[in-house]
């Protein structure tokens, strides 16, 4: 029934994509004959409302009306230029998760649940929303105990069960594809929507993004200009978070920070070097730094808020990310070429001189141009499109590193038009090179070896346990025969008959919303 379900859902996504005319928006070109009548069909089903709208805002319409759990997929794909190509990507960064806030007495009682306490014995005043999205708002509130002002982020309600119910849809579009689409296949989508799951409950429980916040707030306690809120754990639950209100400008309005005399140029800067550091230094950055979520300080810091999407980069990912960056600033070709090598990023098949070949191509033309013509995007557009060449497989932490690190770059540009990329860079990924790759660097890493070896020796006496068990299951196995239980085999039977039922379906389902869509003017 699940099936079914999830299935009646899928279509009724796809009607809602077409009434927006999402579909009418997506190039026609490559499309097998079939794919393409249903475009055209499609299209007589638009409202005659989205004929002056671009493809980004008839997305962000469709997601909006299906509801937060598609919001939230729209944002994970954006992640996913290599799933959703790049042209759809960008549209869904467009995407805007506004949604209508709910009523502040629903905002009271799930505060008072999740807290355990009467509202109004931890808040002298608890505002209206002053802001609504798909997982959660936020309201303005002043904390008893102090007098301070704090922003209260509350849950949506009903949105996990939303998104449990709409997740099954996901899986099942994307069991769909696997097993009727072959050329989707690489790209795993059952995988993809895995990812997503897992990102979204931790979205949801809001203990673990003020988790995050608290991380973020320690690794950058001595830094320079960039802060995040301070979060009050007394006042915070599963279903809320108490944080330091942010008194400041938002970086989108670039008139009133010029206004209040913030010099833009450093404000650049300041945000890129700050971005670099979390990464390289401490491996955890917020990934989700567009200029709604950025404000300016009336002492020039940059505070960064909305901490639901995080990224983090192992040690052996900062080194390379940094010796790689490090290659182009100095034009070092082939150490770049290396270190994808070492990565594993590209497999050994291939040739290092060659890959330096083409790494060459994509890093001369831009050393010499104007700074405004250098962009980070544009590099690492193009270095996805040659290691692609090079049999390059996807690396889904480097796609949210790069997502990140271009919208961060474009932010930088909003505020100064002139902004060099790779000067404002070097000194941050020199200092981490120096650093992590020079005689302390070294020492750390036979630290940290040594550390791990001692680890390996503890574990020995149940690694020998457990190697011993396989053998006695091998030797069984080899001397038997492999051998299923009744019960096993009646399970595989009724999941077979179950798959075959849900192709039926499927097929039926396309079937007739094809005649649907024809019948509908």
């Amino acid at each position: 029934m699940g099936s079914v379900r999830s299935l009646f859902s899928l279509a009724h996504a796809g009607l809602v994509l077409a009434r927006e005319g999402v579909i009418q928006a997506l190039p026609v070109e490559g499309m097998p004959a079939p794919a393409r009548m249903l475009h055209r069909l499609s299209g007589l089903m638009a409202r005659r409302q989205v004929a002056g709208r671009s493809r980004s805002e008839r997305l962000s319409a469709a997601l909006n009306r299906l509801g937060p759990s598609w919001v939230k997929l729209g944002q994970f794909l954006a992640t996913r230029p290599d799933v959703v190509g790049k042209d759809i990507a960008h549209d869904l960064e467009r995407l805007q998760d506004r949604m209508e806030p709910f009523a502040i007495e629903e905002s009271r009682r799930r505060i008072e649940a999740s807290i355990g306490r009467p509202i109004d014995s931890v808040y002298s005043h608890f505002g209206p929303p002053v802001a609504a999205a798909s997982v959660a708002q936020v309201h303005k509130a002043i904390r008893r105990r102090d007098g301070a002002e704090v922003a209260v982020k509350v849950i949506r309600p009903g949105v996990r069960g939303r998104f449990r119910r709409d997740l099954d849809t996901f899986y099942a579009a994307a069991r769909l594809q696997e097993r009727f689409i072959p050329s989707v296949r690489r790209l795993r989508p059952v995988a993809v929507v895995q990812t997503l799951e897992q990102s979204a409950r931790i979205e949801m429980d809001l203990r673990l993004e003020a988790a995050a916040f608290s991380e973020l707030g320690e690794n950058i306690a001595d830094d320079p200009g960039f802060t995040v809120p301070a979060i009050d754990w007394e006042l915070t639950g599963r279903d809320c978070i108490t944080m330091g209100w942010v008194d400041g400008l938002k970086l989108t309005d670039i008139d009133a920070i010029r206004d209040a005399g913030h010099d833009l140029k450093a404000l650049g800067a300041n945000l890129v070097q700050s971005f670099l550091r979390h990464t390289l230094r401490d491996g955890f950055f917020h990934a989700d730094m567009h200029p709604g979520n950025l404000f300016v300080a009336p002492d020039g810091r940059i505070t960064a808020v909305d901490l639901g999407i995080t990224g983090r980069l192992g040690r052996k990912e900062r080194r390379f990310l940094a010796e790689i960056l490090y290659g182009f600033i100095k034009r070092d070709y082939l150490r770049v070429a290396e270190v994808h090598f070492e990565a594993g990023y590209v497999p050994r098949h291939h040739s290092v001189p060659a890959f330096a070949q083409a790494i060459r191509a994509i890093g001369e033309p831009i050393h010499g141009q104007p700074a405004e013509t250098i962009s980070m995007a544009k590099l690492l557009t193009l270095l996805f499109e040659v290691t692609e060449l090079f049999d390059m497989e996807t690396r889904p932490e480097l796609l949210l590193l790069q997502k990140t690190m271009v919208v961060v770059e474009g932010v930088a540009r909003t505020l100064d038009p002139a902004f060099n990329m790779w000067k404002t860079a070097e000194p941050v990924v020199g200092d981490w090179i120096a650093r992590n790759l020079g005689p302390y660097g070294i020492a750390e890493d036979a630290y940290l070896g040594l550390k791990a070896v001692g680890h390996l020796a503890r574990q020995l006496p149940e690694l020998a346990e457990r190697a011993e068990l396989v053998s006695q299951k091998m030797t069984a196995m080899a001397n038997n025969g492999f051998q299923l239980d009744a019960e096993s085999i009646e399970a595989i039977g009724k999941a077979e008959a179950r798959r075959a039922r849900v192709g039926n379906i499927a097929l039926w389902l396309i079937a007739l919303s094809a005649i649907f869509l024809a019948l509908i003017k």
